[in-house]
C-alpha cells in the first residue's frame, strides 16, 4: 500500500494504458485500478422523431402583438 501511494501517478498512468494494476496488502491482491468508461451518449439517428413533432398551421404567422416590432 505504502507503494502505491508513493508511486500512485504512475499507476494511474498504466492503468489509463490499459495494463492492468493490482494494489496489494501482505501480499495478497485488495484492488484492481481500472480507467471509468467514459459515460455513454444515445447514438442520434436522423428521422427516429418521424410523426411525433406536428408543426401547427399557422407556424410562420406573426402573432397579432408583434405588429409594432415589424415596423
Amino acid at each position: 500500500m505504502a507503494q502505491a501511494k508513493a508511486r500512485f501517478s504512475e499507476l494511474v498512468r498504466r492503468a489509463l494504458a490499459g495494463e492492468d494494476v493490482l494494489i496489494a496488502r501482505d501480499n495478497k491482491p485488495v484492488l484492481r485500478l481500472v480507467p471509468l468508461e467514459p459515460p455513454r451518449r444515445a447514438r442520434r439517428v436522423a428521422g427516429s422523431a418521424r410523426g411525433r413533432v406536428r408543426m401547427a398551421a399557422d407556424c410562420d404567422a406573426t402573432p397579432p402583438d408583434f405588429g409594432e416590432y415589424l415596423r
